[in-house]
């Protein structure tokens, strides 16, 4: 009887499985040695496709913010396309956090990273803004997504009442946990809110340099 055969290991096929597996179990768990044998494969074939872990991890990073919608920023107003990008760059490393670290040092050589930098700053050019505040902008939304999807503040308290006697004005903390998404995704939305309404401001009065 033919044995069956097996699928064709291609560098597609890599990624998704590495996605797979720093999604549930983080990127120190992705090794070549895992990853192989999570793809019913030996180690050396994997070398075909990829030379490193980094490299392999690079490519995971580079499939997750191809998801990022960057279309509002065509034919709409630098607000609304503002908007719309953090919304929809802000849900995708929600729903892969462990990623997060690698995308928050910046696009690196990675093309869809480079390609949604150059939408951002683009639009905000083409809105009339400074070349220096476009980049102050765009460094701003970064660190307001990326750094919202690094942990989450609800669950940074202990479930403990207890533990907060002291602390007369914490006395409900331990309650956060358990209304975590109203409270991290009510403060992303308060903070997208405020930073675009002040930007707003600016740009209207003419303060864009």
């Amino acid at each position: 009887m033919a044995r069956p055969r097996q699928a064709l290991l291609t560098r597609e096929r890599i990624v998704e499985a590495a996605a797979a597996l720093i999604d549930a179990e983080g990127i120190e768990a992705c090794s070549m040695r895992r990853l192989a044998t999570e793809l019913g494969v030996q180690g050396p074939s994997l070398y075909n496709h990829f030379a490193t872990k980094a490299e392999i991890v690079d490519a995971v990073a580079e499939a997750v913010v191809a998801q990022v919608d960057i279309s509002g920023f065509h034919g709409t107003d630098w607000r609304d396309g503002l908007r719309l990008w953090a919304k929809s760059y802000h849900a995708v490393l929600s729903a892969h956090p462990n990623i997060v670290p690698v995308l928050a040092t910046g696009p690196g050589r990675r093309p869809a990273g480079l390609a949604m930098a150059e939408a951002v700053y683009g639009a905000l050019i083409d809105a009339g803004w400074s070349r220096a505040r476009a980049t102050h902008i765009g460094a701003l939304m970064r660190y307001l997504i990326t750094g919202s999807a690094l942990g989450s503040f609800a669950l940074g308290f202990e479930n403990d009442p207890g533990l907060y006697d002291r602390f007369p004005h914490l006395h409900r903390a331990h309650e956060l946990a358990a209304h975590r998404a109203a409270v991290d995704e009510g403060a992303f939305e308060l903070g997208l809110d405020l930073l675009i309404d002040s930007l707003s401001h600016r740009y209207d009065q003419g303060v864009r340099r």
